[in-house]
């Protein structure tokens, strides 16, 4: 069992014990979001620094408001 920290930008998105440690370039998924593992670092035989890439999302189901269909007062 190792001890894994999820880190971005030098903040930890995720602490987790897990039974393997993800690999460099690995797709992962966490609160959501999609990320690439950049880097794993072992600070220690059970704790592992992993730094990943989250993805920007783009909301496309934004629609712009017709106000010509509003009754005008």
């Amino acid at each position: 069992m190792f001890v894994v920290h999820f880190i971005e930008n030098k903040n930890v998105l995720l602490s987790q014990l897990l039974q393997r440690v993800p690999s460099l370039g690995e797709n992962i998924t966490i609160k959501g979001k999609k990320g690439k593992v950049s880097s794993v670092s072992a600070i220690d035989e059970k704790h592992f620094h992993v730094e990943l890439i989250i993805e920007k999302v783009v909301n496309k189901s934004k629609v712009a408001v017709d106000n010509s269909k509003k009754k005008k007062r």
